[in-house]
């Protein structure tokens, strides 16, 4: 099956006027694109986004590429449907209100959407697998997805993005009660791509979100997974691999709003720079309202360095506006190879390559077998050893951290 989706445009605005915003969950929120002044750079959410490098997506004024990226589901299992749907459907919209200006450009130049709908009470055995193809590099591609999982339904969906694009996307994501989504998001674009991408989730009532993102492809690749709940019990597990190389930028930003009691989220992501100039960023903000006790809350993130140069930016926020909750916190790890890891590898014999290539492999494993799909773990992990093969290692002594976190 596959579904092209067209451009144009629709103004909505949900902005704040002039009212300060208290905290993240207050920032301006509109469908307008002139809402949002121009992107500079020097923006606390985009200063460590080259710019320049965003191919137009960030503007109205953008030319559509002369072919779209094409959507195409390979298989659909009963209780899941696929369909392209207008603008004037009113579940658009209802979960993702554009908080950035690349958000709402995406908005405002889509006319449809892809929705993928499982019904309620269904549990979906096979994996559903949705694959987008980029359409070129001649102009931009926009698009819409809408991702509905009924009441206490059960499914597996793995969205995988090869080729060339300019694509700017929103995705809107919901979880109905007691229903379980596990969403597989696999960035294994060509190297001159560019993605800008918003994922937006709610959860009801006792839903759960296992959210596993895995970026190893693009130019620039940028993608913000905010989270928020409409029910108690709601739980989410966000985790994340990220492997850069040479001029790549890669960029991962979280934003989990718990405004209702008895929920919990975990978020551990993982990354791997190699190349003088390869770029990461991660960015994990937890909010805590003050309606939200009983939050149990905890975020990680941890980047391995493997050239000199090479800059991993990690930031991780809390902002609590409640004590009583069960628990929260962060941590953050940049660093080179673990030289004891090494010599013990080394000293029983494993020649230094092939003990690189095993310390990696233990540093991703944890997220790659978050990954429900087998044939698909043993992929990704093939591709992070091609990828670490074809990298120049420095000697220990002379590798610095080149990281900041």
């Amino acid at each position: 099956m596959s579904i092209e989706l067209a451009t144009g445009a629709k103004p909505h605005t949900h902005g704040l006027g002039e009212v300060p915003p208290k905290t993240k969950s207050q920032l301006l929120r509109s469908f307008e694109p002139a809402d949002f002044p121009a992107l500079t750079g020097r923006e606390e959410d985009w200063r460590y986004t080259p710019i320049k490098r965003l191919a137009g997506l960030d503007s109205v004024e953008t030319a559509a590429a002369a072919k779209a990226a094409e959507y195409a589901i390979r298989s659909l299992p009963a209780g899941v449907t696929a369909e392209a749907v207008g603008k004037d459907d009113k579940r658009l919209g209802s979960i993702l209100t554009p908080f950035d200006r690349p958000s709402a450009v995406a908005w405002a130049k889509t006319e449809k959407a892809l929705l993928v709908a499982v019904a309620p009470e269904t549990s979906v055995s096979e994996t559903v697998w949705l694959d987008v193809t980029g359409g070129g590099l001649d102009g931009a591609t926009w698009a819409h997805t809408y991702i509905e999982v009924g009441h206490h339904a059960d499914v597996t969906l793995i969205v995988r993005h090869t080729g060339q694009a300019r694509l700017g996307d929103n995705v809107e994501i919901s979880v109905g009660d007691g229903a379980h989504l596990r969403l597989v998001v696999v960035a294994e674009w060509d190297r001159e791509a560019t993605h800008v991408e918003h994922q937006k989730a709610r959860l009801g009532r006792d839903a759960k979100l296992d959210h596993i993102a895995v970026t190893l492809g693009g130019d620039l690749v940028r993608q913000y997974l905010s989270v928020d709940y409409a029910g108690r019990g709601g739980s989410v597990d966000a985790f994340g691999l990220y492997f850069a190389d040479a001029e790549q930028h890669l960029e991962h930003r979280q934003l989990v709003d718990h405004s209702v009691p008895d929920c919990r989220s975990n978020v551990n992501y993982r990354g791997a720079l190699q190349g003088e100039t390869a770029r990461t960023v991660w960015v994990g903000d937890v909010l805590i309202q003050d309606a939200a006790t009983g939050t149990d809350t905890y975020e990680i993130n941890r980047n391995l360095v493997l050239s000199d140069g090479a800059r991993a930016v990690s930031v991780p926020n809390l902002e609590i506006e409640t004590g009583e909750i069960v628990g929260a916190g962060h941590a953050s790890a940049t660093g080179r190879f673990d030289e004891e890891h090494l010599f013990y590898l080394q000293s029983r014999g494993i020649p230094e390559a092939e003990a690189r290539r095993l310390v990696v492999k233990g540093f991703f494993n944890e997220i790659i077998q978050k990954i429900p799909d087998e044939d698909l773990r043993e992929e990704l992990t093939e591709l992070v050893v091609a990828r670490l093969d074809a990298g120049k290692f420095l000697a220990p002594e002379d590798l610095e951290a080149g990281a900041t976190a």
